[in-house]
């Protein structure tokens, strides 16, 4: 079961990097955005700890994602960027989302 769990935790703190590469976040930078040490965000993702679900919240709204998003794509190859995309509009307004829409209509309106 030990095995198991670090096997587990190793493939979280993988996952926990590449969100944090693909923001091009700083261990440092992902620490403050989450208020949480340097030392815990290397741990993480060395799968040298198993977080708690305050930590886990705090890391997440550091990596600007939701809970769901967060373990939604763990289980993934690759990042499930849709729901990516959603946990940023859900942080904008109603007008800026507005704004996105037509922007990003747009760009694949067929001409």
């Amino acid at each position: 079961m030990d095995n198991e769990k670090a096997i587990l935790s190793g493939r979280f703190g993988s996952h926990v990097k590449r969100l944090r590469n693909s923001r091009k976040l700083t261990q440092e930078e992902l620490a403050e955005r989450s208020e949480l040490s340097v030392d815990a965000i290397r741990r993480i993702e060395r799968g040298g700890f198993s977080p708690s679900l305050e930590t886990l919240n705090k890391l997440s709204g550091g990596l600007d994602l939701s809970l769901k998003t967060l373990f939604h794509g763990f289980g993934r190859e690759k990042p499930d960027r849709v729901a990516e995309i959603c946990d940023f509009l859900a942080r904008l307004s109603g007008r800026e989302v507005q704004l996105a829409w037509r922007v990003i209509h747009a760009m694949f309106e067929e001409k």
